[in-house]
């Protein structure tokens, strides 16, 4: 939800194709496509390899690429904030 939108605005920014992506990350167009389109989660490991294609931190993608696995879990339960307070609390005393 929030990855797939900035991955797609970094591509047509750097006006590459769907297909030249695809190649990079060792997959095939569609599974690209879907990736772009929120319907196929991509895995860790291509969300850094499309940061160095990008040129953007790994941080930046990591963050939105997490946001909305995160999002996509909790968005329909009722004490999805009282929950992320108690995570935050949690990783705030690592």
């Amino acid at each position: 939800m929030f990855l797939e939108k900035r991955i797609k605005e970094l591509r047509e920014k750097k006006a590459l194709l769907q297909r030249q992506l695809a190649a990079e990350l060792e997959i095939d167009t569609p599974m690209y496509s879907k990736i772009e389109r929120g319907e196929r989660r991509a895995k860790r490991e291509q969300v850094i390899k499309l940061a160095e294609l990008f040129q953007v931190t790994e941080s930046e993608l990591l963050t939105l690429w997490l946001a909305g696995q995160v999002y996509e879990l909790i968005k329909n339960e009722e004490t999805a904030m009282k929950a992320l307070q108690f995570v935050e609390q949690n990783l705030s005393n690592k």
